[in-house]
């Protein structure tokens, strides 16, 4: 990941090394410009050491590592370490406001490297400014402490297959039963398809996924795709005549884009503060740039045999499909679609702009659908 200032390994996986005695209880008021304030139990004495040369290391989505040089001669007088830490696009010096917000942090003193883990103040791909303190704590239970260190950015992680592995768990629980379903359909406005056929030698284009669903998703502005539905009423087992995305469906048989040549992921797990879930697939031909990049982030699905959208092949070859009833499936697909295989028509149903996931944010709150890592 693209770290401002700093280049910064961001692994895939979570951390396993748990945080070394990092105590938010003792999170004291300290003067972001280095001030020792008589307020806030801080006292004077020889100076400290300044931490230098600030290192992060190990990014995940919800936690870091982070080290300094420091002069070895005075090191047995540090009892503590403060870490200053904010949201980048908040440029004012942070103000500490209410312990449940915490983002001034005190550690015991322990060998660093030292590991910084927390879901409620850290979240996935956000920009981080991070400075440190040396401190001493005295007798009469004030600080001594350092001037702070120079400011350290980073941006944390993605969510790892490790999370999406716990999203993939969640959603499986609410799937409910599979229906048959036998197209693929996508909804637009007439000029979408006009220039489809115009501009683009008659193709529907690849384009970067937009930033709906998790925040922490590793799809959201870096995987390139093209949307497509496959939802089916219950009582007619055809696609519904609405739409929130325009009145003109392209729709071609399932087997076009699903089939044993193509591979099938998990990317996401969502709601929108209502009672819908959506689930977000991808499905990409074997050995295509789509199915590159997804092999490296997202978990890979049996096409056959899972609770979201199957493909199975019978005896005589014949493929049948089916989709999970009870969530609504947003199936990205990786390669260019001619439209030539298959039909456009205008719908007669109506345009339901308030069912749009078009940059829609995830519900924070809701217990179906998060897991206990940044949002």
């Amino acid at each position: 990941m693209e770290v401002p200032r700093h280049s910064l390994s961001s692994p895939t996986s979570p951390c396993e090394e748990m945080m070394k005695n990092l105590s938010l209880d003792a999170i004291q008021l300290c003067d972001r410009e280095g001030n020792k304030s008589q307020d806030s139990g801080i006292a004077e004495m020889e100076e400290l050491p300044v931490p230098q040369h600030i290192k992060i290391s190990n990014i995940t989505c919800d936690s870091f590592k982070i080290c300094w040089d420091m002069d070895s001669r005075v090191k047995e007088r540090i009892t503590h370490y403060f870490i200053d830490l904010n949201k980048k696009e908040n440029k004012n010096a942070n103000k500490f406001k209410h312990k449940d917000v915490p983002t001034k942090l005190v550690a015991k003193a322990v060998p660093l490297p030292m590991t910084v883990r927390g879901h409620w103040f850290l979240s996935p791909r956000t920009e981080y400014t991070v400075a440190v303190q040396t401190a001493s704590k005295q007798g009469d239970g004030d600080y001594a402490v350092s001037d702070w260190s120079e400011i350290v950015e980073f941006c944390t992680a993605d969510y790892s297959t490790v999370h999406l592995t716990q999203l993939l768990e969640k959603a499986e629980a609410i799937a409910g039963r599979m229906l048959y379903f036998s197209v693929f359909y996508r909804n637009q406005h007439k000029e979408y398809f006009d220039h489809a056929r115009e501009a683009q030698n008659n193709k529907m284009l690849p384009s970067v996924k937009d930033n709906s669903g998790s925040h922490g998703s590793p799809i959201s502005g870096k995987l390139e795709g093209i949307f497509f539905s496959c939802n089916t009423e219950f009582n007619t087992g055809k696609p519904p005549q609405d739409s929130p995305y325009g009145r003109y469906r392209f729709q071609l048989p399932a087997e076009t884009l699903f089939n044993p040549g193509t591979n099938l992921y998990f990317a996401d797990f969502y709601c929108m503060y209502t009672a819908y879930h959506y689930v977000i697939l991808v499905l990409a031909p074997h050995g295509s740039p789509g199915d590159e990049f997804c092999k490296q982030r997202l978990p890979l699905l049996d096409i056959a045999d899972n609770r979201f959208l199957t493909c199975v092949q019978d005896e005589d070859g014949r493929l049948t499909f089916r989709h999970a009833q009870d969530l609504i499936l947003e199936v990205i697909y990786t390669d260019p679609v001619d439209l030539s295989l298959g039909t456009v028509a205008e719908i007669s149903g109506h345009q339901l702009m308030s069912l749009s996931t078009v940059n829609a944010k995830k519900d924070p709150s809701c217990k179906t659908c998060n897991i206990s890592v940044g949002r």
